[in-house]
C-alpha cells in the first residue's frame, strides 16, 4: 500500500504482521517489501547524490520557526508569510527586502499610491504632488521626487505634514526624497539644507533680475515682475518666472491677483514693490505699498519682506486719472515710455532758481534724467537754464543759448540728482528780453542708483 499523498503517513498492507508459528502468505509480504523499496528510492538522499524530481512541500513555518531551517539555527530559513508571500528569517526575526525600483517621468500633477514604494518620478514640468494618507501608505512607503522642468510642490494629505510644515517645494533642477512613518512625512533634508545655505547672512543684499514692465494686456493696473533673486542679510527668495500683480486690487496671494498692501489705488501716487518670502515654503510673492521702508508695508500673514538694503526693488508712478504711467526698465534705469515726456516746466519768463517738483518717484532720492528746450527769438536774447541738485542749489549745470540772428532753438540731455519729494532746482534767465517761444523741462527718467542690483 503506498503512503497516503495528502498526509504523507505509510500503512502496511494487512497480513503482514505475523504471529508464532503463522504460515507467511507472500502476497502481502511482497506488497510490504514493494513499498519499502519504493519509499526508499523516493527519499532524498542526505549526501545530495539525486535531485528533487517532484516540488518539495515545506510546512508554512513562522518567522521564529521556518518551514525551512538549518539544524545549527532552526530559527534562520524560510517560511510562508501571509497573502501566500515568502518570508525569510533570521535568528528569529524577519528580514524585509527592498522593493524594485520604478522610474517613470510626469508631464503634471500626480497622487503619490501605495504601489509607488521605491518609485522614482521626473516631473518635466511645474506640479503638485499629492500624498495619499500616510497611514494608508503606510511606514517604510518612501519615494524619489526629480524637479527637472519646473518646481515641484508636495502636498500631505490633509493635515499631515512633511518635514513639520503643510507643504514642501522641490526646486526646479534639485531632487528630495521622501519616508513615510504611517503618520507623517519626511525627506532626506537636503532641501532645509539648500534653504540654509540660501539664508546664510553672509552673502550680502543683492538684486538679481525681478525687471519690472507694465503688463502687456492691462498695463494701466497690471505689473509684471520678472524671474530673479533677491536678498536682504540673512533672508533670501527666489521667483523662478514671472509673476503679475495688479494695483487695483487689494494683496492676493499668486500671480495675477492683487499687489496693494492696503487702501486703494491713488491718482499721482509712488507704490514702491517689495518682495516677498513666504514663511512655509519659501516661495516668492510681490506687494505694492507707499511706504518708504519695510516696516511701514502691510505684510500678509505667513510672509516676510525681503528688503535689499532696506529698499524695494523699483517703483511705479501713477498718473492724474489714477493710471500707471507707462516705463521701460534696463537694470537701474527707468525711462518714460510715452508718446511725449512729461513737461514740468514751460514758460516764456524768468525763474528764479528754485525746486520744481518733477514726474519722478517720491521718497527717495534719484539720479533724474532730463532733456530740455531753451529759446531765443530776436538778436541780442540770450537765455540761460541753471539747473541743481534737489538738495543743493550750488551744484549746477548750466546750459545757455544766444540768440543772434533772428529765433533759435537749443536741446540739452542733463542729469541731476532730486531730493525726496522728487524735485530739482531749476533756474531761467532771459537777457535782455523774454523769448516768446516757451522754454521747456522734460522728465525722461530716472536711475534708481540706490537699489544693489546686480549687473545694473
Amino acid at each position: 500500500m503506498p503512503r497516503n499523498p495528502s498526509t504523507g503517513i505509510y500503512s502496511k498492507p494487512a497480513g503482514t504482521t505475523p504471529s508464532v508459528g503463522q504460515i507467511i502468505d507472500p502476497a502481502p509480504w511482497n506488497q510490504l517489501t514493494s513499498d519499502l523499496g519504493n519509499e526508499i528510492t523516493n527519499s532524498l538522499p542526505r549526501d545530495g547524490s539525486a535531485p528533487m524530481v517532484a516540488p518539495l512541500k515545506a510546512a508554512s513555518g513562522t518567522a521564529s520557526a521556518p518551514g525551512f531551517g538549518f539544524a545549527s539555527n532552526p530559527q534562520t530559513g524560510v517560511y510562508l508569510k501571509g497573502s501566500g508571500l515568502l518570508g525569510f528569517t533570521q535568528n528569529g526575526v524577519d528580514v524585509t527586502f527592498e522593493k524594485g525600483m520604478v522610474y517613470a517621468a510626469k508631464a503634471g500633477d500626480y497622487t503619490a499610491l501605495a504601489s509607488d514604494d521605491n518609485a522614482v518620478h521626473r516631473f518635466t514640468a511645474s506640479a503638485t504632488l499629492t500624498l495619499t494618507a500616510a497611514a494608508t501608505l503606510g511606514a517604510n512607503w518612501h519615494y524619489v521626487v526629480l524637479a527637472d522642468g519646473g518646481d515641484v510642490t508636495i502636498d500631505p494629505s490633509g493635515s499631515e505634514t512633511i518635514d513639520g510644515a503643510s507643504t514642501l517645494i522641490v526646486r526646479n533642477g534639485y531632487s528630495a526624497t521622501i519616508y513615510c512613518t504611517g503618520s507623517a512625512f519626511f525627506t532626506d533634508k537636503l532641501i532645509a539644507r539648500l534653504d540654509a545655505k540660501a539664508d546664510a547672512s553672509a552673502v550680502g543684499s543683492f538684486v538679481i533680475g525681478g525687471i519690472l514692465s507694465n503688463n502687456a494686456g492691462t498695463p494701466n493696473t497690471h505689473i509684471d515682475i520678472a524671474a530673479g533673486s533677491f536678498r536682504s542679510g540673512s533672508a533670501f527668495v527666489s521667483s523662478g518666472s514671472t509673476l503679475t500683480k495688479r494695483l487695483d486690487a487689494s494683496w492676493a496671494a499668486g500671480s495675477g491677483n492683487g499687489g496693494l498692501d492696503t487702501g486703494t489705488k491713488a491718482a499721482n501716487t509712488t507704490y514702491r514693490i517689495w518682495p516677498l518670502r513666504k514663511t512655509a515654503d519659501g516661495t516668492a510673492d510681490f506687494v505694492f505699498s507707499i511706504s518708504t521702508s519695510s516696516g511701514g508695508v502691510t505684510v500678509p500673514a505667513g510672509y516676510t519682506v525681503v528688503a535689499p538694503n532696506g529698499l524695494d526693488i523699483g517703483m511705479i508712478l501713477t498718473d492724474s486719472a489714477g493710471n500707471i504711467i507707462r516705463f521701460v526698465q534696463d537694470g537701474n534705469y527707468f525711462r518714460w515710455n510715452v508718446s511725449s515726456f512729461p513737461n514740468d516746466l514751460s514758460t516764456t519768463a524768468n525763474r528764479t532758481t528754485s525746486l520744481l517738483t518733477c514726474t519722478l518717484p517720491t521718497g527717495r532720492r534719484v539720479l533724474g534724467l532730463f532733456q530740455t528746450f531753451i529759446s531765443t527769438n530776436a538778436t541780442g536774447t540770450d537765455v540761460i537754464m541753471e539747473i541743481a541738485d534737489g538738495l543743493n542749489a550750488n551744484v549746477t549745470q548750466f546750459i545757455e543759448n544766444y540768440g543772434s540772428n533772428g529765433s533759435s532753438r537749443l536741446r540739452a540731455v542733463v542729469e541731476q540728482f532730486t531730493n525726496t519729494s522728487a524735485q530739482v532746482n531749476v533756474g531761467l534767465i532771459l537777457s535782455p528780453a523774454p523769448a516768446a517761444n516757451a522754454n521747456t523741462f522734460q522728465t525722461v527718467g530716472w536711475r534708481d542708483y540706490q537699489i544693489p542690483r546686480i549687473g545694473a
